[in-house]
């Protein structure tokens, strides 16, 4: 093996050459992930780019709804561990400044933009997040987080749009670590004893004045084993906002959430209420890769230079059918102490979960 460029930078984490990892993990992985839209709910777009080391993977993503309409363009190759560069195919990723401004390009007929992302509020590093399967850990990751505003253009099936800075935002998260990716390990074990679900609630949100981030992630009994929930404002200064609580409001008959509730509290105990109205939103089983899409997944080997651009009728049977069983990230407009602002609200609730008074998989809201 030889040296990799970076060993020149004195960054090193472990004993090993940057060509390496310091686990020799499959799952490992190294991603990055940003959303934008225009604050109607009617166009939406998410991407991403993640390396697989281990796998010898890189991939990346872009997808877009609007209205009813969603196109997913996705580039995989074999990555060659002495690139210190971030792209595959058609895509990559361009730091100009780091943890501020950014730059993604996307060339495809059918979806193509060039956006450059630049952050409101600093970015905040987030709890590590650890998800076990039984004994093994499943998810053992960092990550940090970060909301801004896009300018640009973004191309999408045929219409041209013109992205804004006062009017385009979004959020974005860079995360390493592991988390399962390729091929599925043999489920052995845990196929007898399945955990029985899974809850999730990610949300960032930015304000004219500061930036939200809570999460929340709980066993199939309530059990909270994620929890974060911070004010970051301007200047860096960031509060720790408690124990975050949820009031989710489904639409009858399914898991789809319409709007939502959270409860912080400040350091000083007062209490702070965000009221959350959902606009559009995207499956990310559906076209992003994440877990349960029947296209592709991060990760998986599909050969050099491989590329599928897919296009989805979001009310067809088999595309509903899906929902229940997704992370899905919504178009997020916010309300808190009379301040309005926009973000992201990305849950997920599979199978069973107590205090949502879902029993199993089957059951929907009433």
């Amino acid at each position: 093996m030889r040296p990799h460029p970076l060993d020149e930078f004195p960054i090193h984490q472990a004993p090993l050459s940057m060509a390496r990892v310091a686990t020799s993990d499959r799952n490992f992985y190294d991603r990055c992930y940003f959303n934008a839209h225009d604050r109607t709910g009617d166009v939406f777009l998410i991407t991403g780019l993640g390396v697989y080391p281990n796998l010898g993977v890189v991939d990346a993503f872009a997808t877009v709804r609007r209205g009813d309409r969603q196109w997913a363009v996705r580039f995989s190759d074999a990555h060659d561990r002495r690139s210190t560069q971030a792209e595959v195919g058609g895509y990559r990723v361009e730091v100009i400044e780091p943890l501020q401004r950014v730059r993604l390009i996307c060339e495809h007929e059918e979806l193509s933009f060039d956006l450059t992302w630049e952050g409101s509020f600093p970015s905040v590093l987030e709890e590590h997040h650890m998800l076990t399967a039984g004994p093994r850990p499943i998810l053992d990751a960092t990550r940090f987080a970060q909301v801004g505003s896009w300018s640009g253009v973004l191309n999408a099936a045929g219409t041209e749009f013109a992205v804004d800075p006062d009017v385009w935002t979004g959020s974005r998260d860079r995360s390493w670590g592991i988390r399962p990716s390729g091929d599925p390990d043999p489920a052995g074990r845990m196929a007898d004893e399945p955990i029985g679900g899974h809850w999730w609630t990610y949300v960032p949100l930015r304000f004219d004045d500061f930036a939200l981030m809570v999460i929340m992630q709980e066993s199939p009994d309530g059990y909270r084993t994620l929890n974060h929930a911070t004010r970051v404002f301007a200047d860096g200064t960031i509060e720790q906002l408690g124990w975050p609580r949820s009031e989710i409001t489904y639409r009858s008959g399914t898991r789809m959430p319409e709007s939502a509730r959270l409860h912080l509290a400040t350091p000083s105990g007062e209490p702070l209420t965000v009221d959350l109205d959902l606009l559009g939103y995207i499956s990310l089983n559906l076209g992003a890769g994440y877990s349960g899409d029947p296209d592709w997944t991060h990760g998986q080997w599909r050969g050099r230079n491989w590329s599928l651009l897919s296009e989805y009728d979001l009310g067809a049977p088999d595309i509903v059918a899906m929902l229940p069983y997704a992370t899905i990230d919504h178009i997020a407009r916010a309300t808190c102490d009379g301040r309005e602002g926009w973000g992201m609200f990305e849950h997920a609730v599979i199978g069973r979960h107590d205090p949502s008074g879902f029993v199993g998989y089957l059951d929907m809201a009433p």
